[in-house]
């Protein structure tokens, strides 16, 4: 014995439906909500104009150069190459190593590796690079990508 789904049942369902799923809409958003704020702060703390000038022109230069292509930051990207969200805590805050990996990348040349394309940023870009790596690294990411090297 088959029944068909009537005009009113599908009016009841439809209603039902959406209530409950415009419940379970602000649940998770209340879920949210506490969750950042046992968290704390988001973000960076002491972000002024020229900082912000800085990171707008290392994203502009990560753009540019499609870093994303290769590279993964804060897991988004291509699993081609090394995560670089976490790059200024792997090499303990030494802006001159992570800068010198940057100019003379690890291994190219070698036929078997692959290899970074050699970049000639001028300093300023690649001091605003880091800088952007740097921000980058100090966002709250509640430890994702899970592992170091990404």
């Amino acid at each position: 014995m088959t029944q068909k789904l009537t005009e009113s049942w599908a009016q009841k369902l439809f209603y039902g439906g959406s209530v409950l799923f415009l419940f379970l809409l602000l649940a998770m958003t209340f879920d949210t909500s506490l969750i950042l704020g046992r968290r704390g702060e988001i973000g960076v703390p002491g972000l002024n104009f020229e900082l912000v000038q800085v990171l707008t022109q290392g994203k502009f230069v990560w753009e540019k150069n499609n870093c994303v292509g290769c590279h993964t930051l804060v897991g988004e990207g291509a699993y081609f190459a090394s995560e670089l969200g976490n790059v200024y805590q792997r090499y303990e805050k030494n802006i001159k190593t992570i800068k010198e990996i940057i100019q003379h990348p690890p291994g190219n040349g070698m036929q078997w590796r692959r290899s970074m394309p050699q970049f000639d940023f001028t300093e300023q870009e690649l001091d605003a690079l880091v800088e952007f790596l740097k921000y980058s690294s100090e966002v709250k990411t509640a430890n994702w990508p899970p592992h170091q090297e990404g």
